[in-house]
This record gives C-alpha cells, structure tokens and sequence, in this order.
C-alpha cells in the first residue's frame, strides 16, 4: 500500500512579538536570467492558529486539484500561503505541517530501520533462509531457490507464522519473537521446513530495536507537528474538503510509542526476498499518530 505523502511546512522560529513578511514576488530585471525570487509568508503559532480556525470556518473547500494524492494537504498550504516542503527531517523549522482525509486508513512510516544486532545480519542471514518460504513467483520472475520473508508484525497478536514484536521492558528494546505453537495449520509443511532449519524454539538470534534509537530517528523526524484532518464531499462530479480537525503535538514520547507498540497500534513490516531487501519499516496508522506524543492541543 503506498503510504499517504507527507507535507511539511516551514514556520520561523520567531517570537511572537516579531513582525512576519506577506508572500511577496520579486522580479527580476528584463535583462537578467535570474529566478524569480519569492518571500513566503510566516506564522507565529497563534497566527497560524487563527489561521487555520478562519480556514474551518469557510466551510466546504473545492478540491481543485483532483486526481491529486495529496490534494488535501496542497491545499491548506495554498490558504495558509505556504511552501510545499518535502524534507524528510525538519531543519531549522518549528512545525511540520500533516494533513488528511479523515476518512483514509494511509499508513505513515515513523522509522525505516533494520533490526540489531546489525552484525548478525538478521534478514538475510537469519529470517529469509530458515524463516522464509518459496516466493509466488521464483522459477519465473526470479530463480527457482527465491525465498520470501514479507511478514506484518504488532505487539498484541502474533502472525499466522508465528512471530509477534514484544516490548522488554528490563533491556529497553522492542524485539521479534516466535513461538510454533501459534503457527496456523495451513502453514504446516512451511513449519517442517523451520524445523528443519532452525528448530521449533526462540529465534537463534533476537531481533531488536533499543529505545534510544527509536526516540532518536522518530523524534528528529517528528518532532513538532500541526495535524490537520479534511471532511470529504463529493457533489455534481466534483470533491470538496472541510478542514475540521487541527492539533499541535509536541514532544515525541518514547514511553507513549512502547505503549502503542503494546496496544498494536505500531506495525513492524518486513519485506524481503532472497535478491533484496526492501527494508524493515515501523508504521501507524495516521489518526493514531497524536498517540506517541507528549503534549497534545485540540486547536479546532
């Protein structure tokens, strides 16, 4: 499934006592080449406030970008007078902008991490040649001996293989574990071929994520966030939005995320095959993502 896109915003770092310029176009000479240069506008937090409570109180908003994933988010950037900015970290901002239909069950990567202990090598050496099972399609699109291991993990229930991610607690690090007995039937001639390779116990080697390195690739990524969620309406062919629902979330908290691991709300995806490995992704789905965070205010 191909995860919603996210739109991030710049918001100076400015008191809010400072004065902040209107977008201005700056043209340059007939004679020069040069681009056109442009001056953004920018927010104190309580302008952007008032802002995005004037935005609710328009009422439907005609899409006119339509055919466009990320239509929803374009364009409150549009109305607030603000650049498309699709940094993966924020750098020098305040806030990032994230919007969406409330209606969508998209998914958003909080981290794209591979498990430690990282000199083991765990997914190709480990989970794809003892773990994995023949892929749908080895012996056409790739050899004979393709295996795969695409497996979606939560800390509440375990998979129809068997594997399931837990928090320890005492070790502050998420981990993979697998337990045979909770193998679905249907599985049964894959599980001899596990038990032939790796035997029916604990992993050989567990998988895990530390605490720290989670909070450190998460909180840099998500640091500041304003969370904006679109009303659909779809009327004589064409789609409206209200921007009804806005939050300011700060502080990713660490604690608040192991306790979504716990309640299954964080998936851990793996998506590997012999010949590659699309990496090891955490993900949520985005209504959820208030949930990981220190300090939540309801703006709208």
């Amino acid at each position: 499934m191909k995860s919603l896109r996210n739109f991030f915003s710049v918001f100076s770092r400015k008191t809010t006592e400072e004065a902040y310029s209107e977008s201005v176009s700056i043209e340059p000479d007939d004679h020069s080449n040069a681009p056109k240069q442009i001056i953004h506008k920018f927010y104190t937090k309580e302008e952007l406030t008032e802002a995005i409570k004037e935005i609710k109180d328009r009422g439907w908003i005609e899409n006119t970008m339509p055919g466009n994933d990320g239509a929803v988010g374009n364009i409150l950037e549009e109305l607030l007078g603000i650049p498309t900015n699709n940094i993966a970290m924020p750098d020098a901002t305040e806030w990032e902008l994230k919007a969406q239909r409330a209606n969508t069950s998209s998914l958003i990567t909080l981290s794209h991490k591979e498990p430690s202990p990282r000199e083991e090598q765990i997914v190709s050496k480990v989970l794809l040649p003892k773990y994995g099972w023949p892929h749908a399609q080895a012996g056409t699109k790739y050899p004979e001996t393709e295996k795969s291991f695409r497996q979606t993990m939560n800390g509440k229930t375990f998979t129809d293989r068997g594997f399931k991610v837990s928090v320890n607690n005492e070790k502050r690090r998420i981990e993979v574990v697998f337990d045979s007995r909770q193998v679905d039937p249907r599985h049964a001639e894959w599980l001899k071929s596990v038990e032939e390779n790796a035997g029916l116990g604990p992993l050989p080697v567990t998988p895990y994520w530390p605490f720290n390195d989670l909070f450190l690739s998460i909180g840099r990524k998500f640091y500041n966030c304003l969370y904006v969620r679109a009303e659909v309406m779809k009327k004589d062919g064409k789609e409206y939005f209200r921007y009804s629902e806005a939050y300011f979330l700060k502080n990713v908290d660490i604690d608040k995320f192991v306790e979504c691991i716990e309640q299954g709300k964080v998936r851990v995806e793996f998506d590997a095959r012999t010949g590659h490995n699309h990496g090891t992704k955490m993900r949520m789905y985005f209504r959820d993502t208030p949930e990981v965070y220190r300090e939540v205010q309801r703006i709208i």
